[in-house]
């Protein structure tokens, strides 16, 4: 049992300390990088939270995780933004950790997530 305890506290750590090394963008700049057109945005929150409300234009990243290659640009410095459910949302790690494994150097997490950007009274869209 005790194996067990260090274990999940080392997995926790090990988590909580990738989330750090992701910087935050707020809203605002997320929205001038949608509008200049020169960001990806993933939407990590699962595919039935996506098919009732994301962020115009975000990928769902439970239905993509096995290609995500394919839905992101060439330019490995392109902007990548992901996001979960808001700011105590850990779900967004997946998505971010898959992006840099396949090179993506700047990436980052949108920590207000679908709440926050509802809150603000941004749009969002349904799936198809």
């Amino acid at each position: 049992m005790r194996k067990l305890v260090v274990l999940l506290t080392a997995l926790l750590l090990s988590a909580s300390a990738y989330a750090g090394d992701v910087p935050d963008i707020s809203i605002k700049d997320l929205k001038s990088a949608i509008k200049s057109k020169k960001v990806v945005i993933i939407d990590a929150n699962g595919s039935e939270s996506w098919q009732k409300a994301h962020i115009p234009g975000a990928v769902n990243f439970d239905a993509q995780k096995d290609d995500l290659a394919s839905v992101l640009p060439a330019d490995k410095n392109e902007l990548i933004v992901a996001y979960c459910g808001g700011p105590k949302c850990h779900a967004y790690a997946a998505a971010a950790d898959a992006a840099k494994k396949l090179g993506y150097k700047n990436v980052k997490h949108l920590s207000a997530g679908i709440t926050g950007w509802q809150k603000a009274g941004e749009k969002t869209e349904k799936g198809s």
